[in-house]
């Protein structure tokens, strides 16, 4: 009988998404808590059926992880996110999950802000990240926040609950010659060295993150205007400029070596602006393993391609560039995830210092 009002409460909520679906926001929303009801019912409809297992048994299959999986579903349809963004929730859910059933607790509604204190001090004590944590403490308030929405629990005992305070490390940076220097490194002429030369250009000429840069389609620039347009997180597109050697650089790889690499791999990613050696779409993993191979050849210390990025954006501040502009230009929703380069624009401070304090030529 359960099971039965369970279904038929979920199909009164479709009726319901269905008159008002021109609401698309609501609709969504109420289709998630459809699926909410839906798998609810069919583990009822199981349960009921079975002769075997005790209540809390039925009570602590029904929570944790079914209500992370309907979440996620609701991350997915509402708000768009990344594939890689879902896998971290996911990881992040699956880990605290599994934590809190080793103690028993298997049900959402035995969650409480003593046992979210609990599981972060059992973090720390791993040895995770102060960074990590504060992404796994996001996540949980997140879910059952979402979980309040859908009046799955009462209350959210994660709301207020602390996180560890995030240390901020200035970003590492590459001097104007050392990144020049550091992009002419791919020197041969063969497909992959005209690939890698505009792979870097492209990295510090335009500021992009690995991931955008492997997911650029040949489409996405255009060496006339000396633009690229690039999706960021959160599938947000901004047009970025291209520095002159970028543009040269992709000219060449275009005209002389992106066909090679294409018909290796049968014209398997015709759109991919970037390919690799099989002539499928270029990975964030290559790109590393490139840089970090073209470096040791060197003999310089190995950094990540995002080092690129760090110095795209404190050189421009160096030369006087405005603050906002280089924002929209990076893709950072929030002006203070910028700021951060404010602190190693060293060279444009003492230059504003030089040319505005009164005493600045006696020191």
């Amino acid at each position: 009988m359960r099971a039965g009002r369970l279904l038929a409460e979920g199909d009164a909520w479709t009726a319901k998404v269905e008159r008002l679906a021109t609401h698309r926001h609501w609709a969504c929303t109420q289709r998630i808590r459809v699926a909410y009801l839906l798998t609810r019912s069919g583990r009822e409809t199981t349960r009921m059926l079975s002769s075997e297992g005790s209540r809390a048994e039925m009570d602590s299959s029904e929570s944790i992880a079914a209500t992370s999986a309907a979440f996620l579903s609701a991350l997915e349809a509402e708000r768009d996110v990344s594939p890689h963004t879902l896998a971290a929730y996911r990881r992040d859910l699956d880990t605290f999950d599994a934590w809190a059933g080793r103690g028993g607790v298997a049900g959402l509604g035995a969650v409480d802000r003593k046992l979210l204190r609990r599981y972060v001090s059992y973090l720390a004590q791993l040895g995770y990240a102060r960074r990590s944590i504060a992404r796994k403490v996001s996540a949980l308030r997140s879910l059952l926040g979402w979980a309040v929405l859908t009046d799955a629990i009462s209350a959210n005992p994660a709301e207020g609950l602390g996180a560890p305070k995030l240390d901020r490390p200035l970003p590492k940076v590459l001097k104007a010659a050392e990144a020049a220097r550091l992009c002419e490194l791919p020197a041969g002429d063969d497909p992959v060295g005209l690939r890698d030369r505009a792979l870097l250009e492209l990295l510090y000429g335009s500021g992009l993150r690995v991931a955008e840069v492997c997911a650029l389609d040949l489409g996405d620039i255009d060496l006339a205007a000396a633009t690229v347009r690039v999706t960021g997180k959160g599938r947000k597109q901004r047009q970025v400029p291209m520095s002159e050697p970028a543009v040269a650089a992709l000219g060449v790889y275009l005209q002389d070596a992106r066909t090679p690499l294409l018909e290796r791999g049968g014209g398997r990613a015709p759109e991919a602006l970037f390919l690799n050696l099989r002539g499928a779409r270029l990975g964030p993993r290559t790109v590393r393993a490139t840089l970090a191979r073209l470096l040791r050849a060197e003999g310089s210390p190995v950094v990540s391609p995002h080092v690129l990025r760090h110095s795209f954006a404190t050189h421009l501040l160096d030369g006087g560039a405005d603050l906002r502009a280089v924002q929209e230009m990076l893709g950072h929703s929030s002006l203070a995830t910028t700021q951060i380069y404010t602190h190693v624009s060293t060279e444009r401070l003492r230059t504003v210092y030089n040319q505005t304090h009164p005493r600045a030529g006696r020191i």
